[in-house]
């Protein structure tokens, strides 16, 4: 009996391509087999790497983290609140450039550990500036929970930068909720100015992890 070969499809060259076409596409949209009508292969050629659509999102996620470190530069002398804003920051970033990127991001297992090299580097940072273990665990997964929910809501309005969904003009919005003056001034806050309403919601994750454990 033959013995089943592989395809000549290289598994990187398939997330590469899905996550070309996520911009395209949308979540949604994203199929193995869409993925394999772009790479111009029958789809059993990627059912050969993935068994399902989850395990291409977790190879995505890994590949956009691989990615993201690779032009990210968290000084050694960085102070741990330095560490959690640039480390949210380069998140953020790094899921803007993908529509629907907290939601590839969130809820995937990366399959390698790659990651690792970054989380000893942060929880080493922490509990030598005198957090405990688990407060270490708890200030870097606020951050990294909040990055991830915000940009979730984010890219619910805008799926790219500049590409605004409509019903999210605050000017309708604010003439659509009148008789809630607040409520209709607050959208100008809500959704406009990402990058500036990110900045000081992360000022004041940090603050708090600082009120509360003490740690300066």
């Amino acid at each position: 009996m033959a013995t089943r070969r592989p395809p000549k499809l290289d598994k990187k060259q398939a997330v590469d391509t899905a996550l070309r076409l996520l911009n395209e596409v949308g979540l949604d949209g994203l199929t193995l087999r869409a993925i394999a009508k772009e790479l111009d292969v029958q789809a059993p050629a990627l059912y050969w790497h993935f068994k399902n659509k989850q395990e291409l999102l977790d190879e995505m996620a890994t590949e956009m983290y691989q990615r993201m470190v690779a032009g990210q530069r968290i000084p050694a002398d960085a102070t741990w609140q330095e560490r959690l804003t640039i480390a949210s920051t380069g998140l953020r970033a790094a899921l803007l450039g993908y529509r629907d990127g907290a939601k590839v991001y969130s809820g995937s297992r990366f399959t390698g550990t790659e990651h690792a090299v970054q989380m000893e580097e942060n929880l080493r940072a922490l509990t030598e500036a005198g957090f405990g273990l688990p407060q270490a665990v708890r200030a870097l997964t606020t951050a990294y929970y909040f990055t991830l929910g915000f940009v979730t809501e984010e890219q619910g309005v805008e799926p790219l930068p500049g590409d605004r969904r409509e019903g999210y003009d605050p000017d309708e919005r604010a003439a659509r909720m009148a008789e809630f003056p607040l409520a209709a001034a607050a959208g100008a806050e809500l959704f406009q100015d990402f990058a500036a309403g990110f900045e000081e919601s992360l000022r004041l994750l940090v603050a708090g992890i600082e009120a509360r454990y003490g740690v300066s």
